[in-house]
């Protein structure tokens, strides 16, 4: 019940442990195009560079970034915790000027905010988090997607944590290159990174003037490996975890979307009305509150670090603490994929109860 990885279906550790095939084998490439497919449905796209990259959400980070950034642009990044700090960096890293939009933690970003940083500059991209795991905030994106467009850049945006749980839908919103990660609500191993780029953002690539700063990450090559009849070869991609991805997806599809968004708010009202009973204060005003991941404010008197590690020892409970300023101040508490169900709230209460008492 930590910030990810969730618990894994033995559906999908079962077909982790398929003997492996080569990396080009026909029956892999098919095992590639039905991920494809997939990642499309859940991402709600048609876009048809989306794939998934051979590394963790924060490489599916850094695909974005460093494909569309080139030296001498500029982009704003929206800040309001952990991960909007990590793409800023990474964005100067690229050579950009970063125009920085920041929020206090625990709140979202005011769209006002990036209206003032979009008339002071001509970015080539606002970069914002739609789900904060560091806070708990749920981004909405709407407005500020609109007065992206309207000022002629693209909207990168970061959904590792909301992907498969809560609303997301990356072609009615304008979503132009997105990136998640495979660990939290959609209930697989983590180290792979769904993402997606729309059309406008692939024109982005194709006009680049100068080389993509990573090798590994460069689109104009990953793609060839993803993409046709004849696969081109790029990298051993990892046979057992797409193995696992796609029965991963699977599961989302049968459950159905809308019935896995519903079973996330449902759960997280049950986790909320149990926790505000005990004593705990949620962080984010209920507006922007992920079900997913749950910020919460420790009680009087409760040490952090000690019941933690009483419901992990005593319990096999696992929540996370809080980062930065938010350290030994507040739990991060998952309710993400197959960790989304009454039989893990009950049994944190139980244990909360024992140990708090």
């Amino acid at each position: 019940m930590g910030p990810g990885p969730s618990d894994i279906n033995p559906r999908v550790l079962q077909a982790m442990a398929t003997p492996v095939v080569g990396h080009l084998d026909p029956e892999f490439v098919q095992i590639m195009d039905d991920i494809k497919v997939m990642t499309q449905q859940t991402f709600r796209t048609s876009n048809e560079l989306t794939f998934t990259v051979s590394a963790p959400g924060s490489a599916g980070m850094e695909t974005c970034l460093v494909n569309l950034l080139e030296p001498a642009d500029e982009a704003v990044i929206c800040i309001h915790g952990v991960f909007g700090g990590r793409m800023a960096d990474i964005a100067e890293r690229c050579g950009a000027k970063v125009w920085r939009v920041e929020a206090p933690w625990g709140e979202p970003i005011d769209p006002s905010q990036v209206k003032d940083a979009l008339e002071q500059c001509s970015p080539k991209l606002v970069a914002i988090v739609h789900a904060e795991t560091s806070t708990g905030v749920l981004q909405p994106l709407d407005e500020i997607s609109s007065m992206t467009h309207d000022a002629g850049a693209l909207l990168v945006v970061d959904a590792v944590t909301s992907y498969c749980g809560t609303e997301l839908n990356v072609d009615d919103w304008g979503i132009d290159a997105i990136y998640s990660g495979t660990q939290k609500c959609l209930s697989a191993p983590p180290g792979l990174s769904p993402v997606s780029f729309s059309q406008r953002a692939v024109e982005a690539l194709e006009q680049r003037s100068t080389k993509v700063q990573s090798w590994f990450l460069d689109l104009s090559l990953v793609k060839n490996y993803w993409a046709g009849a004849k696969r081109a070869y790029h990298h051993t991609a990892p046979v057992s975890a797409m193995f696992a991805l796609r029965e991963a997806y699977r599961i989302v599809l049968e459950e159905g979307l809308e019935a896995r968004f519903l079973r996330h708010r449902d759960n997280h009202k049950l986790l909320r009305d149990g926790l505000e009973q005990r004593g705990f204060e949620f962080l984010v005003d209920e507006p922007y509150r992920l079900p997913m991941l749950n910020a919460v404010k420790l009680p009087q008197g409760v040490d952090d670090a000690s019941t933690r590690s009483r419901l992990l020892n005593e319990f096999n409970i696992e929540v996370g603490g809080g980062l930065g300023n938010f350290a030994g101040k507040i739990w991060r508490i998952g309710l993400m994929g197959e960790s989304c169900n009454p039989d893990h709230i009950d049994k944190l209460f139980h244990a909360l109860d024992s140990i708090l008492n």
